[in-house]
């Protein structure tokens, strides 16, 4: 268990209006958790202290040679005022997965949680009240030795960072359409796919302008071996119903094991829905528009939870989904997870962790 010690700020923020409407990760909180590694001391020092900027040497091998992972979760603040959070343990172990892949020392997952847990307490006002709000929770490790040389770091600094966040529907469920990226990829065997690791991000930024130009909410990326199999979208992972099966891609060292993803699975395992995960080709899926036999598309993910697809577009030919409406298998994924996120529905699942009275 960490010992974690505690240093509040002098100097308060002004929190931002509580509303539906807030920006995404503009405002941080007052302060970070942060903890340190070295050879000697393995993971230690675990702190928490006021926000403010790291002093890093220019020389920093994060700068160069992008040796860092990232997780991404939230806090949730109920009716009856209670913060929450949802599957943190699965975080936790996805961070130890990318660790080990991007050769950095991992944090083991009860620690994760702890100090995500206490992080959240010592910022509970900063968690929002209103309707479809929460606070985002970014935690991140960084390799922080100094000087040239491709190599694993010895020093790390493991990191997490809080920002209160607005409703990703605040004007209600918008349907969105894809862009089928069939020229760049985003992983291949072998690479760094199943990790969250900034620079999988840095290579879709391209794909992803050039796709936004053409008037595209997302791409969907294609295998990088025969560009034929459907894997991800760019910031979500996504499911296809064709005639009344479930489709996804199998989480097999390219695609991001999913927390939203793996809660949707078990939920329509339950809910009797056979889902298949392997191999999907994009013209399966394409043609199973162009037959009627597409019922619906979603993506899955920590900020949307469930993105209903309207448009799939491949080398200019679109097919449309459920006349541009969001789907009643979609809406009761929605429904249900954001339920349970915010305590409307009960957690027979034991995915919610506690964290403090708000």
């Amino acid at each position: 268990m960490l010992d974690i010690k505690i240093t509040l700020t002098n100097t308060p923020k002004e929190k931002p209006v509580d509303s539906p409407k807030m920006s995404f990760g503009k405002i941080s909180t007052d302060h970070m958790f942060v903890m340190d590694y070295n050879p000697e001391q393995g993971w230690h020092d675990a702190r928490i202290v006021p926000y403010a900027p790291f002093q890093l040497d220019p020389a920093t091998v994060v700068f160069h040679y992008a040796q860092e992972l990232f997780e991404g979760l939230k806090a949730y603040r109920t009716a009856d005022n209670k913060i929450q959070l949802f599957r943190p343990e699965c975080n936790g172990q996805r961070m130890i997965d990318s660790s080990e892949r991007m050769c950095i020392p991992p944090v083991p997952v009860e620690d994760f949680v702890q100090a995500v847990k206490a992080l959240v307490e010592v910022e509970k006002d900063w968690v929002p009240h209103s309707e479809g709000t929460s606070l985002y929770i970014r935690p991140f490790v960084i390799a922080t030795d100094v000087g040239m040389g491709v190599h694993a770091s010895h020093n790390y600094t493991f990191c997490i960072i809080c920002f209160p966040s607005g409703a990703y529907y605040a004007e209600g469920i918008d349907p969105v359409p894809i862009y089928v990226e069939d020229e760049y990829i985003r992983a291949a065997p072998g690479l760094t796919g199943f990790t969250k690791c900034g620079g999988n991000y840095a290579a879709s930024i391209l794909a992803g302008e050039l796709a936004a130009r053409k008037g595209y909410a997302q791409v969907l990326w294609l295998d990088g071996v025969e560009k034929k199999y459907v894997e991800e979208v760019g910031a979500m992972n996504i499911m296809f119903k064709i005639d009344g099966k479930i489709y996804t891609a199998a989480c097999e060292g390219t695609v991001l094991p999913g927390v939203t993803r793996r809660s949707c699975i078990e939920l329509l395992r339950d809910w009797g829905y056979e889902v298949i995960e392997g191999k999907l080709a994009i013209e399966t899926v394409m043609q199973a528009g162009r037959d009627g036999r597409l019922e619906e598309v979603f993506g899955t993910g920590t900020a949307a939870v469930v993105s209903p697809v309207k448009e799939l577009n491949m080398k200019g030919e679109s097919v449309y989904i459920n006349d541009g409406k969001i789907g009643p298998l979609t809406q009761k994924l929605y429904d249900n997870l954001t339920g349970i996120q915010w305590g409307k529905i009960e957690d027979t699942k034991g995915w919610i962790t506690p964290v403090c009275e708000g």
